[in-house]
């Protein structure tokens, strides 16, 4: 697909996503009505705090958190030259996951959770890579296996935590484990740093595409390797932390919306990496429209949703990766 019919349809999906999410509910509203509520022109008091106070600040963090996740996928996915890396499989989401739950059972919320997050985020993304490339490791294939090890790792930390929380905040703590969307505070602050971590990631696409031909060839070409790989554990970080700390532990859209993309023809990372921002905030933007309609008034964890599509999409990759290994 061509890069401008791309990112037409990609905007195309992202605006009727907006769309579908503003007019789908109990209380279901029209386009027109939409629209008049958007400039103002109506007094209903009911209908204006369910679009401005739930939907339109729901609908828009679930864009940057999808966004965030999406793009954390690809720059995990050039660093191990493995279509099946995201933050989720690698741990990322599960160290952040844990910072997260560290500061709820302290007892904080607010920018610690965020803080408690992007800290967890980080040190799990140090520790897979630290401990991969110990004693001259790090190829690909032992990046991925010590990222899940370090995940169910996490997992086993969460549970234990979960185990020793009071009864009247595991309810909620689970429910946020598997991804809830329902706070959607400032977006605008979300929707900023998906902004500002697309176009860091933007910034070093040049050097990421000759990565993504190896290390070596890489630094023989003049590519500073180590200052790019630690540029890029710093975003990974930051957009998983961020994520995490908003919506809880959502898996596989980093894993989803890259290949995606790269089967659509998105191989160079100066299309792949906006592409991969506006996609995954399209796909959780529906899932989340999805999960919060589907049993209204009831309401499903968002990331129910996105790990049905992701499981299937992650078992695809893997027997066709060892296809590609037996040939």
């Amino acid at each position: 697909m061509r890069p401008s019919l791309l990112f037409a349809f990609l905007l195309l999906l992202s605006g009727l996503g907006l769309a579908f999410a503003l007019a789908v509910g109990s209380v279901p509203m029209r386009p027109a009505e939409i629209l008049v509520l958007l400039a103002g022109g109506t007094d209903d008091p009911v209908r204006h705090a369910i679009l401005f106070e739930l939907r339109l600040p729901r609908a828009l963090t679930a864009f940057a958190v999808g966004g965030l996740l999406a793009l954390a996928g690809a720059l995990l996915q050039v660093l191990l030259r493995n279509p099946l890396a995201d933050p989720y499989v690698l741990g990322t989401s599960g160290g952040a996951g844990v910072g997260a739950l560290l500061v709820m059972f302290a007892g904080l919320s607010g920018l610690w959770l965020t803080g408690g997050a992007f800290a967890g985020a980080l040190a799990s993304t140090l520790l897979v890579f630290g401990l991969a490339e110990w004693r001259g490791g790090g190829t690909p294939t032992r990046l991925l296996l010590t990222g899940i090890v370090v995940a169910s790792g996490w997992g086993a930390l969460i549970a234990f935590l979960l185990s020793i929380s009071p009864d009247r905040a595991l309810r909620g703590m689970l429910f946020w484990l598997m991804g809830d969307l329902q706070p959607a505070a400032r977006p605008g602050l979300l929707l900023g740093l998906l902004a500002v971590v697309t176009a860091a990631a933007f910034a070093l696409a040049r050097p990421l595409n000759v990565l993504g031909q190896g290390r070596l060839a890489a630094a023989s070409l003049g590519v500073g390797v180590g200052a790019l790989r630690r540029w890029v554990y710093l975003l990974a970080s930051l957009a998983t932390g961020t994520a995490v700390a908003f919506a809880g532990s959502i898996g596989f859209v980093g894993l989803v919306v890259p290949h995606m993309l790269r089967l659509a023809g998105a191989r160079d990372h100066r299309l792949l990496l906006p592409a991969a921002a506006l996609a995954g905030g399209a796909l959780l933007l529906l899932a989340d429209t999805a999960a919060r309609s589907l049993l209204a008034p009831r309401q499903l964890p968002v990331g129910v949703l996105t790990a049905l599509i992701g499981v299937p999409t992650f078992l695809y990759l893997l027997l066709r990766q060892a296809g590609e290994t037996k040939s």
